[in-house]
């Protein structure tokens, strides 16, 4: 250690020099670094704009999520309120039987049983009667114990569908919310993009296809019939432009895309990329056949179909059409075999 030391010079003169030299050496580099400091990278805009269209992405995936649910909170609605119907009617009758039954216990059935049987000018006769009228009252009884347990029933689902439409308007103001978000990142989006030169422009879009491929041998053949089916839907849609939450035919986001070629092939996938990214068994990406859902980030936030030769047929963002890009153009969460 001691052999890699400097040793201090022991004249006051040179110490001087050194120190001057110090520090016009450092005068210069500050004033060689200034104005590099100042300029912004020339990419930080570019990097903006991803950063928007992901956050947009990740938006639009929650208003696709609140939407399947309030889709499916209708369903439910339309068939409680069946239900209910039904059960109202079946109450209806129920009471309009015991208003009946009760009528003809009045009738029959006013005065005492002692009097009316010394009053009877058929003892026998009377007593025929009372037993029948003895029956109707445990029938009655049956029956409003039956009334009652209907009553409950049906408020019981009146509360659930209440609640269900309580549900329903959150959803909706959810799925609100999020279309709020979405349209406001893809209008930063835009007025970042437009405000790229054309070189830097030109130079962000083949960014995004640029990336490695972590796949390059040839095509595999596809995992099975549907998804051999899934791909022809997905090459037919090449071309048409990205639509924010829509799933076809003319316009598709991500999910959309891979949900309506599935749906061409007789499958039905959930609506977002997450759902589907369980919608199948996971396999390796080095496995990956045509077909195959891609997850992209953590979160797979964006989804994309495994075409073959290292390509992934996807809706990219607002502004591109369908189209192919490489499998590796971000980073890949996992692969879904459906």
């Amino acid at each position: 250690m001691g052999s890699h030391r400097r040793t201090a010079p022991s004249s006051g003169p040179d110490r001087s020099a050194v120190v001057a030299l110090g520090l016009l050496s450092a005068a210069a580099t500050a004033l060689g670094a200034a104005p590099a400091a100042a300029a912004p990278p020339d990419d930080t805009r570019a990097a903006d704009v991803d950063r928007l269209y992901e956050e947009a992405e990740r938006a639009t995936e929650a208003y696709n999520a609140a939407g399947e649910r309030a889709d499916g909170l209708r369903r439910q609605i339309t068939a409680a309120q069946d239900g209910i119907a039904r059960k109202q009617q079946r109450v209806n009758t129920m009471r309009e039987s015991l208003g009946s039954l009760a009528g003809a216990q009045y009738r029959s059935g006013g005065m005492e049983p002692a009097l009316a049987l010394l009053l009877s000018d058929d003892p026998e006769d009377y007593l025929a009667k009372a037993s029948v009228l003895d029956r109707i009252t445990v029938h009655q009884v049956g029956e409003l114990r039956k009334l009652r347990s209907a009553l409950r029933s049906l408020a019981q689902d009146r509360a659930e569908a209440a609640g269900k439409f309580g549900a329903l308007d959150r959803s909706r103001k959810a799925a609100a919310a999020h279309k709020r978000t979405v349209e406001s990142k893809l209008a930063e989006a835009r007025r970042l993009l437009d405000s790229l030169p054309a070189g830097e422009r030109a130079a962000w879009d083949r960014a995004g296809r640029s990336a490695r491929t972590d796949l390059t041998g040839p095509g595999a053949a596809a995992a099975s019939g549907r998804a051999a089916a899934a791909v022809a839907a997905a090459r037919s849609a090449l071309g048409k432009p990205y639509v924010w939450g829509a799933n076809g035919p003319s316009g598709f986001d991500c999910s959309g895309l891979t949900q309506w070629s599935y749906a061409q092939a007789g499958v039905a996938l959930p609506r977002t990329s997450q759902a589907q990214r369980y919608a199948g068994r996971q396999v390796p990406l080095s496995e990956a056949r045509p077909g195959d859902l891609v997850l992209y980030r953590s979160d797979a936030s964006h989804v994309g179909m495994y075409a073959g030769n290292g390509q992934v047929i996807h809706a990219p963002y607002p502004g591109a059409p369908v189209r192919y890009d490489p499998v590796g153009m971000m980073p890949v969460s996992s692969v879904t075999r459906v």
